[in-house]
């Protein structure tokens, strides 16, 4: 097939882009470099059938440019977003503005090529919802923007499955929309704008101290890389569901759906990376959710998919990539 991955030099991006030339596609990777960096996709420099282009996602110029240099467009996987929770709260209107525009740009190229598109969402489209685990169909709640800019993030994917739910019942596009939850693994930033797990890893290892929000007993599902990106490439080369089902304007939540709070998985790394532990505990970002599991019933049933992947051993797998560098 061929596709485009924007968003294609970030963590997530890098490894889709990895697979699907591995599962013998044609991609065009489309990056900005603004949180993406080339050496992600080192391992990919001479493959046949590989471009990358340092380009802006919202740009439909761009997109069309990728798509010619594949002579024609199969999937857009579009990737590209803001993301980080410190940029919520410093560069709310950039988050929004960028995570709209460049999904806006995807839906006109898919419906300009008439090919598939995957989008890609996230749990915090929920924003608040208390209500667990969080499911197709449940009500998307966010607290008032007086309060912090936290679902800067969150309403723009909410607003985002809206536009892609939209074309797909007005233009009758084949779209899909998949929900990763707190995946980890090698590429994943480890500084202040990353993710936690290897913000914590990045700590540990050096023997710094790490700052654990409140009383750390907010609960996550880390989803371990190779098992998310097997679920997106489900959602994108599927043309029907492994239950016969119909997957165009489908949404499935990609993620492991056990919970684990954040102490735990401090405690884990420590006891993994064999160092004594440092830990003090601060006050966490306003608007941050206390809990968030998946139902992925509907990812088993359609997509034939289910994470393997124990937390340990997803760590250790992990740990082992950054003794490499």
């Amino acid at each position: 097939m061929r596709c485009i991955v924007t968003g294609g030099a970030g963590f997530l991006g890098s490894h889709l882009a990895e697979s699907l030339i591995v599962h013998g596609n044609e991609v065009v990777v489309i990056d900005d470099l603004f949180r993406g960096r080339w050496k992600n996709l080192e391992m990919l420099k001479g493959s046949p059938g590989y471009w990358k282009m340092k380009g802006d996602a919202c740009s439909i110029e761009v997109l069309k440019e990728a798509a010619e240099k594949l002579g024609g467009v199969d999937v857009i996987y579009h990737l590209a977003a803001i993301n980080g929770t410190k940029w919520f709260h410093e560069k709310a209107n950039m988050v929004v503005d960028v995570n709209i525009r460049s999904t806006i740009a995807a839906i006109q190229l898919a419906n300009d090529e008439a090919c598939r598109l995957v989008f890609t969402s996230s749990p915090e489209a929920f924003g608040d919802n208390q209500e667990m685990p969080l499911a197709n169909g449940m009500s998307s709640v966010f607290s008032s923007p007086h309060l912090h800019q936290r679902h800067s993030y969150g309403a723009s994917k909410y607003l985002g499955e809206i536009l892609v739910q939209h074309a797909h019942r007005t233009k009758d596009l084949d779209t899909r929309i998949i929900r990763p939850f707190n995946v980890y693994g090698p590429r994943s930033p480890g500084n202040d704008y990353g993710q936690v797990v290897n913000i914590f890893l990045e700590n540990i290892i050096a023997e710094r101290q790490i700052t654990i929000h409140d009383e750390g007993k907010q609960t996550r599902s880390f989803t371990w890389i190779n098992d998310a990106i097997e679920g997106i490439m489900l959602a994108g080369t599927l043309d029907r569901g492994v239950d016969g089902s119909l997957l165009s304007g489908g949404a499935w939540n990609i993620g492991m759906p056990k919970e684990t709070s954040i102490l735990e998985l401090a405690k884990l790394i420590y006891e993994i990376c064999e160092k004594e532990e440092k830990i003090i505990f601060g006050k966490g970002h306003p608007g941050d959710s206390n809990r968030r599991i998946p139902d992925i019933s509907n990812a088993e049933t359609q997509l034939g998919w289910y994470p393997m992947t124990e937390l340990q051993q997803g760590l250790e797998s992990t740990l082992r990539s950054f003794q490499m560098v």
